[in-house]
């Protein structure tokens, strides 16, 4: 099961990366060149909040069954001057729900307004604000913060 889901953790993690670029160009496409939105636009904000609350939810249980994870809780003090264990044990975490929190409530309030143009723009600036965060949460295999692979190899 653990392996399994370390895949599917591959997977998503890409999705969101994708379809929030793809939800973010359709939103100032739709916004700049204030077009109408359409059944499509509403798909793809659904399927992006969609998709990223399932990452989320694998990221909470691999987060919580991590021996790294585990090592921060037990090792508290000590772990928290170690800058890679304060990153996953802290930082990765509380980031990536303040981003699914954004994607949530930019998809919420999208939903909900009135004209097409207003859709857009909170769609856009929400899931935008998102992709930021996310992008600076990931932990790049060239960052100094903390590194790891592209693309896990089980």
């Amino acid at each position: 099961m653990y392996f399994f889901l370390l895949f599917a953790h591959s997977l998503f993690r890409w999705a969101v990366v994708i379809s929030l670029l793809y939800a973010v160009y359709r939103g100032i496409r739709g916004w700049r060149h204030k077009n109408i939105f359409t059944r499509r636009d509403d798909l793809v904000r659904h399927s992006t909040a969609t998709i990223a609350h399932i990452q989320l939810a694998i990221g909470y249980v691999l987060y919580f069954k991590s021996p790294v994870v585990a090592y921060f809780r037990s090792h508290f003090h000590e772990a928290i001057r170690q800058f890679d264990f304060l990153f996953f044990g802290l930082i990765h975490i509380v980031l990536m729900t303040i981003a699914i929190v954004f994607i949530t409530i930019g998809s919420s309030v999208a939903k909900r307004q009135d004209t097409a143009t207003v859709k857009f723009r909170t769609m856009t600036i929400w899931f935008s604000l998102a992709l930021i965060i996310i992008f600076i949460a990931i932990p790049w295999p060239f960052s100094p913060l903390a590194n790891g692979p592209y693309i896990r190899s089980f």
